[in-house]
């Protein structure tokens, strides 16, 4: 368990990103890897299911009463943005629960290309995309690959297989985001994925430290939600301020 110097709440990183990138993967690759280090807690978020939760409860990497699921019931980025409540709720009982926690990972529903946490809900945020989804993905950029903390470049062993360069990959995401962090992972390739910890062993010293102030990456961008009747456009340029709360 790592040394907590103050009286601060665990360290909230949010985890977003496209449907299939693989966000339960470097979820599931940060438990096992860091649970000896930190007592970790997961919040899993999906529209209708708790999928995500019962994949990482299989994975048995974390005691599975650890690992929660909040089923959003409407656009999953809603849920860690505008209206943050539920998300809220659900962390602060597993820290109720299992106090103290050093870190708890929040994994956002999977939708599209925009998605930010409010940072009233999270202390930094990376965001995932995969070399499947195309090696141009990153370069055209939007709100969740601009803004997260940490751009997370998955399943890099597949490169070769669908002809995508991850160097050029890397470069344009770096230029994309202005030169903040981006990492190139698989999680069978283990030297790539201990650079991944070694990135949240650093945020968590520096959350711990009291250096580390979350930063907005800005709202997301209007997106169309299917319906059965046709559909509508989305947008999150309209939040309300939350602030943590305590309940019984």
């Amino acid at each position: 368990m790592a040394n907590r110097t103050n009286e601060h709440r665990a360290l909230r990183i949010g985890v977003a990103g496209p449907v299939g990138t693989g966000k339960s993967s470097v979820i599931a690759t940060l438990c096992r890897s860091l649970s000896d280090e930190f007592v970790i807690g997961v919040i899993t978020n999906d529209i209708y299911t708790d999928e995500d939760a019962r994949f990482l409860r299989s994975e048995g990497v974390l005691p599975a009463e650890r690992i929660r699921a909040v089923e959003t019931g409407a656009c999953p980025h809603t849920a860690i943005r505008d209206d943050v409540t539920m998300n809220l709720i659900a962390i602060e009982d597993l820290e109720r629960d299992f106090a103290p926690l050093d870190i708890v990972l929040v994994e956002s529903g999977g939708d599209n290309l925009t998605a930010t946490f409010s940072p009233a809900l999270v202390d930094a945020q990376l965001f995932v995309l995969d070399v499947a989804g195309g090696g141009d993905v990153a370069r055209k950029g939007g709100p969740g690959i601009g803004g997260a903390d940490l751009l997370v470049i998955n399943k890099v062993d597949l490169a070769e297989h669908v002809d995508v360069d991850v160097e050029q990959m890397v470069a344009d995401a770096e230029r994309a985001r202005e030169g903040r962090p981006v990492l190139a992972i698989s999680r069978k390739r283990p030297d790539t994925t201990h650079r991944l910890c070694d990135w949240v062993r650093g945020l968590h010293r520096a959350y711990v430290g009291g250096t580390h102030a979350p930063v907005d990456p800005g709202p997301m961008a209007p997106h169309f939600h299917a319906t059965d009747d046709g559909g509508y456009v989305h947008s999150h340029e309209h939040q309300h301020e939350h602030k943590q709360h305590s309940h019984e």
